[in-house]
């Protein structure tokens, strides 16, 4: 399949990311540079100047609104693209209406409690919606652990151990492995790959 093809074929796919940090922020740069149609973005926090080592900003946009600067910047790389942001906190209220009509849905939020929140929010209201979550990628090295594992419709990218910590902190490296890792599963799952493949 050449790129035009691929890019011919996701240009009516929906995908949402639930968080637009280091791992959502990188992994929607990447779907948009494939040409994906439509991407659903969700995150209610600013741009500190300590994301910078890991997520998809510059200087110039600290104090922006993440979802606000992330929109900037797939319009620069790819004006093709529809990216429809919501800036909120998600909650299990909203994110049925938030995500609904996607063809996957990505999990990139860096705290445990959200995380579960989400994935247990998507698995119950879409159970037949493929869900690719990010876990474990803190640190630098380890490159022989990061790894995806499939459970049923959900799609496990990282190490599935570390945790981030004053002695361990999220750094560009890693976390830019795993969301590439996220954006290749969601390619796998809409360019119509066998994904039966990713282990159990």
């Amino acid at each position: 399949m050449t790129f035009e093809q691929i890019a011919e074929q996701l240009n009516g796919k929906r995908v949402g990311i639930a968080g637009c940090g280091g791992l959502g922020s990188n992994c929607a740069v990447a779907l948009a540079r494939v040409g994906l149609g439509t991407l659903v973005i969700a995150d209610f926090d600013v741009i500190a100047k300590s994301n910078l080592n890991r997520q998809y900003y510059f200087t110039d946009q600290i104090g922006v609104k993440k979802v606000s600067a992330l929109k900037e910047n797939i319009r620069r790389i790819n004006p093709d693209v529809t990216v429809t942001v919501y800036d909120v906190k998600l909650t299990p209220e909203n994110i049925p209406a938030i995500f609904a009509g996607c063809d996957v849905i990505v999990e990139a939020f860096d705290l445990a409690g959200e995380k579960a929140m989400f994935i247990e929010t998507i698995l119950t209201e879409f159970p037949t919606i493929p869900l690719v979550v990010g876990l474990g990628m803190a640190g630098w090295g380890m490159n022989d652990t990061i790894h995806c594992r499939r459970a049923d419709n959900l799609y496990i990218c990282g190490d599935e151990f570390s945790e981030i910590g004053p002695g361990l902190p999220p750094i560009a490296p890693r976390v830019g492995m795993v969301a590439n890792m996220q954006a290749n599963v969601v390619l796998e799952l809409l360019l119509g790959g066998d994904t039966q493949g990713i282990p159990l």
